[in-house]
């Protein structure tokens, strides 16, 4: 049977013109899901969702000792040495610290490299994208997936705890308090999304990107345990430590001092700008120099 054009014409498009907001906004979701597993096989969900619930682990288990152990069996004051202890919302980092690293390695190379892997980069700069508004469509999901760990945990323990008469007196403690959970939480989620995409844009290969990241956390803690521990250094030396430094910060953002009380705020801050810039900085200038055939 022999083809036929039945009708020939143009048809203008009628729907929503959304420019570079929109394909930043499809960009972000769809990163997003990726990351997360989403819309893909079994086996692609489960080390998010796994590191996810990993990270909650403890703050479930404080909120089940809460809820089930006597008020008057918790620790009241520095002399009493007999009673529970609850963490602080500053040091429940310490507990997840593995989980987050981990959870880091893993959101920047699948958000980033996989476009660059599969060829789809091109079909994204043949839209209103550029270079940069891409990295920040890139840079917003990083920062919303990490954010279920770095805020979702401390805030699930401030509703308990506030339920339980646990939680900070008034309704000012408590609004202090959940200033300084979300203050703490996207500072060192700004911090770790710069340095995700930042040794993710190096390559385009997930595997390769995951293990730079592991080793370069490593490393850090390794380099800044001989600085203060073998040659004397000052303790801010902390801040060459990508692992801890913003573990310290967290701590002095909630005024606390349970194992940083040696570390001046400043050499933090200092860092954590810093650290966020430069990394963020090889991203873009990755990005401005990688050719693309569109």
């Amino acid at each position: 049977m022999t083809a036929r054009i039945i009708d020939r014409g143009y048809r203008r498009y009628t729907g929503e013109r959304t420019g570079v907001r929109g394909a930043v906004r499809t960009v972000w979701l769809n990163s997003v899901q990726r990351a997360l597993g989403m819309r893909r096989n079994t086996w692609a969900k489960v080390l998010p969702v796994g590191m996810v619930l990993i990270s909650y682990v403890p703050a479930i288990v404080f909120i089940g000792l809460v809820a089930f152990v006597p008020a008057e069996d918790f620790r009241r004051g520095p002399n009493d040495v007999a009673g529970l202890v609850l963490p602080t919302y500053g040091t429940y980092f310490g507990f997840i610290a593995s989980a987050l690293i981990l959870f880091v390695a893993f959101i920047g190379p699948e958000i980033l490299c996989t476009d660059r892997r599969t060829g789809m980069l091109g079909l994204y700069f043949a839209s209103p994208l550029d270079r940069r508004t891409y990295l920040w469509g890139k840079a917003l999901a990083t920062a919303t997936v990490a954010m279920i760990v770095t805020i979702g945990p401390p805030l699930l323990m401030l509703v308990a705890f506030v339920l339980q008469g646990q939680g900070p007196d008034g309704p000012v403690g408590v609004v202090l308090a959940l200033v300084r959970i979300l203050g703490a939480g996207a500072a060192i989620t700004v911090i770790y999304t710069a340095f995700s995409l930042g040794v993710s844009s190096l390559t385009d290969r997930k595997a390769f990107a995951a293990a730079g990241l592991i080793l370069f956390f490593l490393m850090s803690v390794v380099v800044r345990k001989v600085l203060v521990e073998v040659i004397g250094l000052s303790p801010d030396c902390i801040v060459i430590d990508i692992v801890f430094f913003p573990l310290a910060l967290v701590e002095k953002i909630h005024g606390e001092s349970a194992h940083y009380s040696n570390v001046d705020l400043v050499p933090l801050v200092a860092a954590a700008v810093l650290w966020t810039i430069v990394w963020a900085s090889v991203a873009v200038l990755r990005y401005d120099r990688l050719t693309v055939t569109k």
